[in-house]
């Protein structure tokens, strides 16, 4: 290998356990590979087998390496100096520019509930706060309104506040007010676009993303790669019903112009998705339009009002099949109590129109439905029945609902929010006041809740059973498959929760399909969201839920490592 004596550049020849065998003169003297550069054999092997380079430094210098296989199977390396070019590198990405939409989340709602004097204290205190942190960034900030501004920085500055997950969230609470709720901000980070305005588009699709599961908290897009911090407060109900109006005018509108409706929300639908279609039902009919509900099959829990509605032959039930051949592209697809793209009832029938109107009450996730014409996703409502009580009242304000349509979408809010103890405001007793004014009897909605002896014993046994974890945290495992397994478990998280000093629950059972669901209940100091979007779930602060393909078992054991790290501050 006297060749060697004559290379330039540093490279070495090393054979299969990691020795040097020969270099070149420009490297150091030594004998094992791992010795010289800390890159152990396997990943040498990596690089060579896949043909790509690896990237190291070593004495303030940045190499990459390229190797080569000979016949002997030892491995040729070539260290090429890569330091000019990896600093100009990461001066460029440090230098990079982020733009960072804020958002003063409930700004009308301080207005509003804040005398004058105290208004101004509070909106200087503000702005204060929020440019303070700017200066502190070393970058720009411009108010666009009086509730939002845009700050445009560098990537280095901003990484620092990153790796602190944003201290300004907790900042602008501390702000005094009158209310009986804090200031809090939206934060949407657009990070890493290709031009400055794909940059800011990635910023306005994260405030989009940060406001739709609830607020106060800030979310970071990076290309497809997004990020979430704060979150960890209840959505703040907003006063003014403008929206609501504004929603429920534009929704008539789409429904005029459509050939047809067709109104689903999530397989296997609960009462509350089944209480807001027959509202939406009702307002195309209001408008003399042809409506299809997309029902493919549903649990126990919902048999005895599903029943109900077929026996009056008003209601057009039907499934994915007979929905995909009825649609054109003059249709209107309304989607409720779901804004996930992969968890509709019918996926199909969003590729047959662009028409799409999206209606519900749970946080926004990534694979959001964002191509909707109409979207009205409030996390602060109890129910989408709530949301849909409301929009009807705005077109209809005289009696429209019959005495079934009324108890139906009362039985939803009741369900959603475990009998009005959870998730309530002013709003949420308005609507049902104004469902109870239409007809509702709450002894007939009681009737839609009740199940059979099975299910009732599989219920008292899963809260007999039941674990505790640091003494705040329940654990309960239904038995068996069951078509209601994601009913029992929520039962029984919700019945779990009245426990004395618990903070959370988690419930799960098995399907007839065999996956595991999970239910998940807080009082709010515990944000069992984050916690289920871990399993690839999601929902609300206090209520969540999930399905795995694991046991049981296994899930509660991954599940105590996630409280144990986001709730107990114990890392895995």
């Amino acid at each position: 290998m006297d060749i060697f004596k004559y290379v330039p550049f540093p490279a070495c020849l090393v054979d299969k356990e990691g020795r040097i065998i020969a270099k070149s003169e420009s490297l150091e003297a030594k004998d094992s590979f791992f010795e010289l550069t800390r890159v152990k054999m396997q990943q040498l092997e990596d690089i060579v087998d896949k043909d790509e380079y690896l990237l190291i430094e070593r004495n303030d210098k940045k190499y990459r390496l390229r190797c080569v296989r000979d016949e002997e199977d030892n491995i040729y390396v070539h260290f090429i100096d890569v330091t000019p070019y990896e600093n100009l590198k990461s001066l460029y990405n440090e230098e990079r520019m982020c733009v960072v939409i804020v958002n003063v989340d409930n700004y009308d709602e301080i207005v509003s509930t804040n005398a004058e004097i105290n208004v101004s204290k509070i909106v200087s205190s503000v702005d204060q706060t929020i440019r303070t942190w700017a200066a502190k960034l070393k970058s720009s900030v411009n108010k666009l309104a009086n509730n939002q501004y845009i700050i445009f920085v560098s990537n280095k500055e901003l990484e620092q506040s990153v790796q602190d997950k944003f201290p300004i969230l907790d900042q602008i609470r501390k702000i005094g007010t009158e209310s009986d709720f804090p200031v809090t901000l939206s934060l949407g980070v657009g990070i890493g676009g290709k031009s400055i305005l794909e940059t800011e588009d990635y910023a306005t699709i994260a405030l989009d993303l940060a406001l739709g599961r609830g607020g106060a908290q800030a979310v970071v897009k990076r290309g497809s790669k997004i990020e979430y911090f704060g979150g960890t407060l209840q959505s703040v109900e907003k006063g003014n019903k403008g929206k609501s109006r504004i929603v429920a005018h534009a929704l008539k509108q789409l429904i005029r112009q459509a050939d047809k409706v067709f109104i689903m929300a999530h397989p296997w639908p609960d009462m509350d998705a089944f209480g807001a279609s027959l509202g939406i039902n009702k307002m195309c009919e209001l408008e003399g339009k042809e409506a299809y509900i997309v029902i493919n099959e549903y649990n126990e829990a919902l048999s005895n009002i599903y029943n109900a509605a077929k026996e009056k032959e008003k209601y057009n039930f039907i499934n994915n099949r007979k929905a995909q051949r009825l649609a054109g592209s003059d249709s209107l697809v309304v989607v409720l109590d779901t804004n996930r793209r992969s968890l509709v009832e019918c996926p199909e029938l969003l590729e047959k129109t662009e028409k799409i109107a999206l209606i519900d009450h749970h946080r926004k996730v990534e694979d959001y439905i964002d191509n909707a014409a109409l979207s009205y996703v409030e996390s602060y409502a109890s129910s989408t029945c709530e949301l849909v009580a409301e929009m009807i009242q705005a077109i209809a304000p005289k009696k429209v609902l019959d005495k079934f349509e009324a108890e139906a979408m009362l039985a939803g809010m009741t369900i959603d929010t475990n009998r009005f103890a959870v998730k309530t405001g002013v709003r949420t007793f308005e609507a049902a006041s104004w469902l109870r004014r239409s007809g509702a009897d709450t002894t007939e909605v009681k009737k839609y809740f009740q199940t059979n002896m099975e299910d009732f014993v599989k219920r008292a046994k899963s809260i007999a059973g039941a674990s505790f974890f640091k003494e705040k945290i329940a654990f309960s495992i239904c038995e068996g498959n069951s078509q209601n397994a994601q009913v029992i478990c929520s039962q029984v998280a919700d019945e779990l929760l009245s426990v004395k000093g618990i903070k959370a629950t988690f419930v799960l059972g098995k399907d007839l399909n065999g996956r595991t669901v999970i239910s998940a209940r807080s009082l709010g100091e515990i944000n069992v969201q984050l916690i289920m979007e871990a399993f690839g779930g999601g929902g609300h602060l206090t209520t969540a839920g999930a399905q795995v393909d694991m046991s049981p078992e296994e899930a509660i054991e991954k599940l105590k490592e996630i409280v144990k790290e986001k709730v107990f501050k114990e890392g895995k």
